[in-house]
């Protein structure tokens, strides 16, 4: 398909992420008030929406404890930053196995929920957008699987929908794109279809532009989307996105670094994409720009 620049670009910042980044940089947020924190400040620095999960306080490892998310999400609408919040729903399907003879059970490292488990915090929280993460997926940084049947995947989106929260697909290869197809085709995931290109995440879609561009390709014409790569490339895929007609995602959940040998922050990141996306002529846009884009409603703070 012909390229179509996009000029009015929205920015997603993945705050913190699960991955076991937490001690490759002091500035990796833990405790809610840090996450809050970094999630404010990227919204200063350009972010329109901020990519929240949560992790253990003192461990810094990933957690799905709805009430870590309640402070975040109470710290955030309380500080009056206008800024989207996003929280994950792709905690409680990590699938583990000991060794390779014991597959007629799983590890008691493996951390599977049902689908109530796994939204709780969303329906508790009710943020203007949640993520699907739409396949079961083989990951790299431990021997786990990624665990979301086309039936889990029915279940929560009909709980994300019910609760009025708008659903982030999360695709990472061709196949999630074709599931995500099917689940908005039935009406499961409602319009306006939102979906996040997940580049560069072993073992999913590579981030070689040949294999972006087919993601691209695949993607409805009538659905909005965005797309980042991990590490190295994340700037550069600030630009392939831009170019191709996307909107952009940064943060310390994809990359660490905000030039060699120098640790980032994730206002440091947004600052960085800013600067990419004007340089190319466009426009970056407003949390209340992507509200009306999206057709999203903006959430007052939480009852006590």
């Amino acid at each position: 398909m012909p390229l179509q620049m996009n000029r009015e670009v929205f920015i997603t910042c993945a705050v913190t992420g699960s991955g076991g980044s937490q001690d490759r940089s002091p500035h990796v947020p833990r405790s809610p008030a840090q996450i809050a924190e970094s999630a404010i400040a990227a919204a200063k620095a350009g972010a329109a929406v901020v990519h929240c999960h949560v992790r253990d306080p003192e461990t810094g490892k990933p957690a799905r404890d709805p009430a870590l998310y309640r402070e975040v999400t109470e710290r955030i609408r309380d500080s009056d930053t206008d800024v989207v919040l996003n929280l994950t729903a792709g905690m409680g399907g990590d699938l583990m196995f000991d060794g390779t003879e014991k597959m007629s059970q799983m590890a008691a490292s493996s951390d599977m929920a049902g689908a109530a488990e796994r939204v709780a915090h969303v329906v508790e929280c009710r943020p203007e957008i949640c993520t699907l993460d739409c396949g079961t997926m083989n990951f790299n940084e431990a021997d786990y699987v990624m665990v979301n049947t086309p039936g889990m995947l029915r279940d929560m989106a009909k709980r994300m929908a019910a609760s009025g929260v708008r659903i982030e697909i999360e695709a990472f290869d061709t196949g999630h794109l074709w599931l995500a197809k099917e689940l908005a085709r039935e009406g499961i995931i409602p319009a306006p279809t939102l979906v996040q290109l997940c580049m560069g995440v072993p073992w999913g879609a590579p981030d070689d532009l040949n294999t972006f561009m087919a993601m691209v390709n695949n993607v409805p014409a009538d659905w909005h989307w965005s797309a980042f790569s991990i590490g190295r490339n994340q700037m550069a895929y600030v630009a392939a996105a831009v170019l191709a007609g996307g909107n952009v995602r940064v943060g310390l959940e994809d990359n660490l670094w905000l030039d060699k040998g120098v640790l980032a922050t994730n206002a440091q990141l947004v600052e960085r994409a800013v600067g990419i996306i004007t340089a190319m002529g466009a426009r970056v846009i407003t949390p209340a720009e992507v509200r009306a884009r999206l057709k999203l409603e903006k959430r007052a703070p939480l009852p006590k």
